[in-house]
């Protein structure tokens, strides 16, 4: 008997594997990696979790197929752009088809009834079984007490009596079932995902507003720096060296890159049409966010070379909230 787990490197996904691996079950683990995951890890800890259980795995970085449910997904979105229900659907149906190249009998997650709010409720659920074709296949062992027999406990190849009836948003119990299954070190009981964060959806919603064929690039850009909009520009200003760094590594080719010379400056980027108030704006933001105390200074700026220059005007906060996107 052979079981797919969807191993998403959180606490809740580890215990599961451990309840369906002490059933004596082989088990096969199954990670999607997202540009929009929070925890700063490839993977989110799942290989590391794989290693520890000593479970084979495989890592499925999602593309831009899934920008688009991420664009437009049928079942709307939560509190900001956080397609759920969309998400787990496509994510379930790769793993339904990665579940019979290897002759997995089931498959089960880490989902805990009522945990989180827009797709772990038990409607959600119904309808995401019914959308991926996986009516009675897909195991929740850490809710399977309060959920309708699966085929993999009605046909014994799992016993229900050893699965668990836990629902809602505390991981008391997860974290007490942890002790006793003496997991130690075990991942942050909650992960995140920046679709539900206001900021980056603000920013994604931009995005999706001024372009249409959206790349992973594009994303994670968003991720780096403050984001302006001038109109059909796009204007994003370094923070720190490191994303100075990454934003000079990221420019297009047709992007200008702007600096003031001889003191510490920001990196900052103009995507879009080169106009004279794009330009202006894009100084004036550089010069603002720099070291260079004087309200007028030489910024320069260019292509691959900044053999340009312009005397910026020192950007006020007024003015820069009027750009910010938000």
């Amino acid at each position: 008997m052979k079981a797919l787990a969807l191993l998403s490197g959180g606490l809740d996904s580890t215990l599961a594997a451990k309840l369906i691996q002490e059933q004596g079950i082989s088990i096969t683990a199954l990670n999607f990696t997202s540009p929009f995951c929070l925890c700063g890890k490839n993977g989110c800890g799942a290989v590391g979790v794989a290693k520890q259980l000593k479970l084979p795995i495989k890592i499925i970085p999602v593309g831009t197929d899934y920008l688009q449910v991420v664009r437009n997904p049928k079942h709307g979105y939560g509190r900001n752009m956080n397609p759920c229900i969309d998400c787990r659907i496509f994510m379930l149906k790769k793993a339904k088809k990665y579940a019979a190249e290897i002759g997995a009998s089931f498959l089960f997650t880490g989902e805990v009834l009522n945990q989180r709010p827009m797709s772990q409720y038990k409607k959600a659920l119904d309808i995401i079984e019914k959308e991926t074709n996986l009516k009675d296949k897909i195991l929740r062992p850490l809710s399977a007490e309060l959920l309708p027999e699966t085929e993999a406990e009605r046909e014994g190849w799992v016993n229900r009596e050893k699965l668990l009836g836990i629902k809602g948003r505390s991981r008391k119990k997860q974290m007490e079932l942890a002790k006793e299954l003496d997991l130690k070190d075990y991942p942050c009981p909650s992960g995140g995902c920046l679709l539900t964060y206001k900021e980056f959806a603000d920013k994604i919603r931009d995005l999706f507003n001024h372009k249409k064929n959206i790349r992973i690039k594009d994303i994670n850009l968003l991720k780096i720096g403050r984001h302006f909009r001038l109109g059909k520009n796009k204007i994003i200003v370094g923070r720190n060296e490191s994303e100075n760094e990454q934003l000079e590594k990221m420019k297009e080719k047709n992007d200008y890159c702007f600096e003031v010379p001889n003191c510490g400056s920001p990196i900052t980027l103009l995507q879009g049409p080169k106009t004279k108030k794009a330009i202006e704006k894009a100084a004036g933001l550089t010069l603002r966010y720099s070291d260079e105390k004087t309200e007028k200074a030489k910024v320069s700026y260019g292509t691959n070379k900044r053999d340009q220059h312009i005397i910026a005007i020192r950007m006020n906060d007024h003015e820069i909230e009027k750009l910010r996107i938000k």
